[in-house]
Parts: structure tokens; sequence; C-alpha cells
């Protein structure tokens, strides 16, 4: 049984905490959100019609800020499609279509064009799915095992996306504005200068740009090569996250200590280790860390003032990371970023055809740079806009 509510035409996107769209992306309490699904739903399992006995959350509350209390997150089901939802064997689009949700809500650390499970696990095309931000908690793991389903998780991660601050001026619509820096406030932060390169992770067998199933291109090449000689000092189930800067894309360096910079580390619980341990490891496995501009308690405004000179004298902008450990789940709240106007169309077209390179000067990888004390003129050649061909 198929139940379109709302009508034809192209379902729509709301991220939680937004302006409401419709009725059903009005935050409601908990009571009123199962009154108003069963409700819409006439009292009825959306899958078999049986009466229904629980308002499902289409989409786990946990990974909501607000509790995910949303009409177009939630679908009527009888005792046995509930298990079945929450195994994640009825997938997020069929309880919106069997439910007639028009509107994909997510949460808004998420991205509405991401095909999830339930529990927030991306699953990629061929099916396979990526570990979440929930994947090893005790719940999740009970759950997806007696679905059967742990073993169609891949061992690789996608790297999370870096929300805007709020003075961000190269955060579009489509992109993640941290709602708040409470989490922040009164901790020891790292800001580095964010390289305008390619998201590149690296296991003890395998490395993979942002998208895990990626297409080659010949830039990756290069950072291919690299991960041969350090894979063996990666431990199992542990990633290297680092910027891939082979290729020109808007903006042209000169002078870099190496066309891979190191960004975090992630351990086999999924937790970004802490920067100075970080530190340590690049040092172990000759790896240049990304340059820091700023190490001392959270300071908005200067973090901002810091920001705009790197935009002005050509940069891409800044990162702003907690010192502490950083467990993936919090990601979104602990790592935010400033980035130039435009950074996103001038960097359309960089792998199609030829691309240029990039430039370094020689250096020692057992001695590792240090990025602060080199001049901007050593790194930056800025030339914004596409590579000339």
């Amino acid at each position: 049984m198929t139940r379109n509510l709302f009508g034809g035409g192209e379902p729509s996107a709301y991220k939680a905490g937004g302006a409401a769209l419709n009725a059903g992306t009005l935050l409601l309490s908990r009571e009123d959100f199962t009154r108003s699904v069963l409700v819409r739903d006439g009292g009825r399992c959306v899958c078999c019609d049986q009466a229904a006995t629980a308002a499902h959350h289409i989409i786990e509350r946990v990974l909501f800020h607000d509790g995910g209390y949303y009409l177009d997150n939630g679908a009527s089901v009888c005792d046995e499609h509930h298990m079945d939802a929450e195994m994640t064997l009825l997938s997020v689009e069929q309880l919106r279509t069997l439910a007639g949700i028009r509107t994909v809500v997510v949460p808004a650390h998420m991205s509405p064009d991401e095909v999830v499970d339930k529990w927030g696990n991306p699953i990629l095309k061929d099916g396979r799915r990526i570990r979440g931000e929930l994947f090893h908690t005790e719940q999740v793991q009970k759950i997806l095992g007696r679905a059967g389903l742990l073993d169609v998780f891949v061992r690789y991660f996608k790297y999370p996306r870096t929300s805007h601050f709020a003075g961000s001026p190269g955060g579009s619509a489509d992109d993640k504005r941290l709602k708040s820096t409470t989490a922040l406030q009164g901790t020891r932060v790292i800001v580095s200068e964010k390289m305008d390169g390619e998201n590149s992770t690296l296991y003890d067998d395998y490395v993979h740009a942002r998208s895990i199933d990626g297409r080659y291109h010949p830039s990756r090449a290069r950072i291919k090569q690299f991960h041969s000689i350090i894979r063996q000092d990666i431990p199992a189930d542990w990633r290297v996250c680092m910027e891939n800067l082979t290729a020109v894309h808007s903006i042209r360096y000169e002078g870099l200590p190496s066309l891979f910079i190191g960004l975090s580390i992630w351990d086999d619980r999924n937790v970004c280790l802490p920067w100075d341990e970080t530190v340590e490891y690049f040092d172990l496995m000759g790896i240049a860390p990304a340059r820091v501009l700023y190490d001392g308690v959270f300071d908005e405004d200067l973090i901002t003032e810091i920001s705009e000179q790197i935009v002005e004298e050509g940069g891409e902008g800044t990162v702003t990371r907690s010192a502490g450990a950083i467990p993936y789940a919090h990601f979104h709240e602990l790592v935010g970023k400033y980035v130039r106007q435009g950074h996103v169309l001038t960097d359309s077209h960089w792998m199609e055809g030829d691309f240029d390179e990039n430039g370094t000067y020689d250096w020692d990888p057992e001695d590792p740079v240090d990025w602060s004390m080199m001049s901007r003129s050593d790194i930056h050649g800025a030339a914004f806009g596409p590579p000339s061909s």
C-alpha cells in the first residue's frame, strides 16, 4: 500500500532548526508528535494498514539537537513493522513514501541529499554502509546485529562536513552553520589555515578522497604513493586525514612544506585524537601538520580577525578545532571554519582535463616543518579563479 497524501512534485528538504516550511516541519512536543503522526496516518500502520502501535522516528531522534519531533520525521507502524524499521529492513525512503511525506527532514549537521539509514549511517550506491556517529553505541550494535547487517559496513569513513562559523562569508545556503559555540567556550582550541586542496583519508589498507568510492584522478596517484610509504605505521582501523595539495584548485601555492598536509588522526573508536597527540604521530610518520595560526582559549572575535587577515592575503580561510579529543558524533559542535566568499564557485573545474601542480620546497621528512616560521609569500602565490588551461 502506498499513500501519497500531499500530491506529486519533487520532495523538498528541511534541516532541523531552520524556519518551518510547512506543518510537517514544525517542532512538536513528544506527545504532540505521537498524536499528530497517528492522526495523519489514520491510526493505521503505513506498511500493512493494521492498527498502529507507535509513531516511529524515521531518522533517529538522538541525531537531532532539538529532539527531532517533526511530523515529517514520523511514520505510524505496528509492532512488526516498527521492529523492521528499527533494524533498517525498511528504509528511510520507503517509510517516507508509505507515509506520503514530501519533505526530507534531517538533523542540521546532515545533508538532505545523502542516503542514510535510520541511525544516520550513510549508504553507498552498492548497498554497503559507512559507520555513522551512532554506529558504536550499544543500542545500534544490538539492533543491527539482530538484523544481520553488521557485515555490510565498510571499514572506511567519510570525513564529516565542517560547519561554517556564523560570520564565514563563504557559507552558501546549502552549507551547515555552527548553531552555537557553547561547546568551544572556555576551552583550548587550535586555529589552522584552511588549504585549498582535496580532503583525503588514509588507512592501513586503503586511501580515498571525500567520497569513499570516488573516481580516478591523476592528482590522487601521488597521495597513493605516499600512502604506500606510511601505511605500515597506521594501526588497524585507525585513519589519517590529510589535505592533498597536488593539484591547483582555485589558489596556487608555492613553497609548500609538502603536497600532503596532516589534518587529524582517528582511532578505532572513531574518536579524533587530541591535537598534541596528533602532532606527535605526524612527527613519527614524517607528515607536515596543518599550519597553526592560534593555539589558546577560544576567542571568536580574535579568530575572526585572524581569518579575515588570511583571506585578505589570498588564503582560503581557517579551521578551528577543539584541542582535545573529538568523538565523531560531536565533530559538528567542536570544529568550525571561516572561508572566503566564492570559494565554491572558483573550485568547480579543477578535475577536468590537465591540471597544474602546486609547488614545494625541499625539506627533510625527518625534520618536520614549522609553518609558523614561513612567510606568507613563501606559501601563497594567490591566484583566484580556475587555473588557466
